[in-house]
């Protein structure tokens, strides 16, 4: 028998290396066990890290002390901005990653970590003993005791590839696979079920020729996701992507095969994604569009290699070639590696509490793509959560959970435990209430106090924070105090050239002038000839030009807030409260909800159902008062 550890960590992608970081990070003897440590921080999909949503959920594991937004600053190809002309709410940061350099990196601070024993073995059991965990079994019939199991499998799940009718049972690029320790799951009592996901292919860059395709820069700025980042790769020294676009050529090739299609011949069992999926899906799904965007993105500066993403399929090799040279730019090119589907297991994450600990096997916990996600930053988000949280309970102490006006991982965490998925789910801005509260500017702000409560944030870093702060506040306050006079110069200039022109003779602060579009405090600094810090004033930008918007928004969070702190909990009974209508009592048990909020955001239960509740709990409390 092996040593007790107090976590085991099964799974070396995203989830695992921020639950198993955590947890050692947390002094917790952690063992992370994986297939091959050369596999840690593997990115098998898309070479990239952030977008949409996701960059929020990268700032916000950095707010907590995580590993990702450090190791994709330092490995970044490119630094892009998405969304900087809209407002705040959606803006986001997206890095064209090194995925070789990211996966070293990592693997490297893993191995490294105190507390943590990085270990190469095939779990193909979780062991339980009245619906608690006791450790993992290995392929070789080895024990290993744990209080804690935390699973991050991935893909990796009875996995199985598929070029059209071409089934292989592999995780990603065919690496091993293991179809007990699903069974395991559901021998203990668990719900499993079957999703599918997919890449493109992989092209040899220089064949490509990048002249029939639009070029695509990064940022030139100073952007970056970890706050303890002080420096990026030049923008000078930044590598481009480019796009391009399918054709009819391609699209009749693609329709004429659709059948050899393992999705379309019936191959695939599983629910692929809604929001990223195959070429042959999107042909079906959008008849109407004359043409599909693609991304071309570079994988690593040690590999000549290009990935189009847009671009996933798992039609046949020989189609595969076809329709890859229908692509301008794409006409004389070279697959390094071709396109497939993977099918994989899931667990229901219905079966979740919102401290991703198992409901039903205590000290069980879940996070990543076998919570039914997809997406890099998605699992990261759920593996540092999974890691703090398990450490909680091993201390004794309450689970930290965030409310949907808190965090982006806070409206991940109630979606998966309140709704559930059917198909892989990705982050969208749309997902969110308050999205206005929950800005790449302020993840900091929002969580750095729960990450330093926690025990992941240094006094240092804390200190750091609480500077910028004042800086912040300062800036605002001398604003404030300071009178423009609008006819001089050279403010009168500035406001020119951005619409204002007035001769008027009067004064006004600076606070007050900053709450109009397109003045910045920068350039108001500028005119008093004073110094400013960039990143200090665009935060302070924000803050005074969206104030209306965001305190509304904080009023609406505070009354959803309130039904979030009604609870219901596991052992509610619905049958027994009348006048309940019977989908609402049909999706309630289904579901579970933990509080009435939740209840609320269930399709089905309508708003006279969540009055009936609440006058079902008043009275419950009336009885036990």
């Amino acid at each position: 028998m092996m040593e007790n550890y107090d976590v085991i960590v099964i799974g070396g992608g995203h989830a695992g290396i921020e639950a198993a970081l955590a947890c050692a990070r947390l002094k917790k003897k952690t063992m992370l066990l994986t297939l091959s440590i050369r596999n840690i921080g593997k990115m098998p999909c898309n070479p990239s890290v952030g977008g949409p949503a996701k960059g929020i959920v990268v700032r916000e594991i950095d707010a907590l002390g995580g590993q990702m937004p450090v190791t994709a600053d330092r490995t970044a190809l490119q630094f892009k901005m998405l969304n900087s002309a809209k407002g705040p709410g959606v803006r986001a940061l997206r890095v064209q990653s090194d995925k070789i350099a990211y996966g070293k990196m990592m693997q490297d601070v893993c191995l490294h970590q105190a507390h943590l024993t990085v270990f190469e073995g095939m779990a193909v059991r979780v062991c339980v003993e009245k619906d608690r965990i006791t450790g993992v079994m290995l392929r070789d019939g080895s024990f290993i005791p744990a209080r804690i199991v935390i699973l991050t499998a991935g893909t990796y799940m009875a996995g199985v590839n598929m070029i059209s009718d071409e089934v292989k049972p592999g995780g990603p690029d065919l690496e091993e696979t293991t179809g007990d320790l699903s069974a395991s799951l559901r021998e203990a009592g668990l719900r499993t079920f079957r999703l599918k996901t997919g890449t493109p292919p992989r092209i040899l860059t220089s064949s490509i020729d990048f002249s029939k395709t639009k070029y695509e820069p990064g940022t030139d700025a100073f952007i970056c996701f970890s706050e303890t980042t002080q420096s990026i790769r030049p923008f000078s020294e930044q590598v481009p992507c480019y796009l391009t676009y399918t054709t009819p050529e391609t699209h009749e090739i693609i329709l004429a095969n659709l059948m050899k299609s393992s999705m379309y011949s019936g191959v695939v069992k599983g629910v692929g994604p809604r929001y990223c999926p195959s070429i042959e899906d999107k042909l079906v799904r959008f008849s109407d569009k004359p043409r599909h965007l693609l991304f071309l993105e570079p994988e690593s500066l040690s590999m000549d290699t290009t990935y189009v993403q847009g671009f996933s399929t798992s039609l046949p090799r020989d189609v595969q070639e076809r329709m890859v040279h229908t692509l301008p730019g794409f006409e004389n090119c070279i697959i390094k590696k071709y396109a497939y589907a993977i099918e994989y297991d899931a667990v229901d994450p219905l079966q979740m509490k919102p401290s991703y600990e198992n409901k039903y096997i205590e000290n069980l916990f879940t996070a990543g793509q076998v919570n039914g996600t997809s997406g890099y930053e998605e699992a990261a988000g759920q593996g540092i959560m999974a890691g703090i949280n398990a450490c909680r309970k091993l201390d004794g102490k309450e689970p930290l959970v965030f409310g949907r006006d808190e965090a982006y991982i806070g409206v991940m965490t109630d979606d998966l435990t309140g709704k559930g998925t059917l198909e892989p789910y990705r982050l969208l801005t749309s997902r969110a209430e308050f999205r206005l509260l929950l800005r790449h500017d302020n993840a900091e702000q929002r969580l750095i106090g729960y990450g330093r409560e926690a025990g992941l944030i240094s006094d240092a870093r804390y200190e750091a924070y609480l500077a910028k702060r004042d800086a912040v506040d300062s800036l605002r306050t001398h604003l404030k105090n300071t009178n423009f006079l609008l006819d001089e110069e050279p403010l009168h200039t500035y406001l020119a050239e951005i619409g204002y022109e007035t001769d008027e003779h009067r004064g006004i602060d600076g606070e007050e002038l900053l709450k109009r579009p397109k003045v910045s405090s920068a350039r108001l600094l500028q005119c008093l000839n004073e110094e400013s810090n960039a990143r200090i004033c665009e935060q302070l930008d924000i803050e005074v030009k969206y104030e209306g918007y965001i305190n509304k928004a904080k009023r609406e969070a505070k009354k959803m807030r309130a039904m979030d702190d009604i609870r219901l909990g596991m052992g509610f009974d619905y049958d027994a409260v009348d006048n309940l209508s019977l989908e609402g009592r049909q999706k309630l048990k289904k579901y579970m909800p933990a509080t009435i909020g939740q209840a609320s955001r269930i399709s089905g239960v309508n708003p006279a159902d969540i009055a009936v509740l609440l006058i079902a709990i008043r009275q419950q409390k009336g009885k036990t008062a």
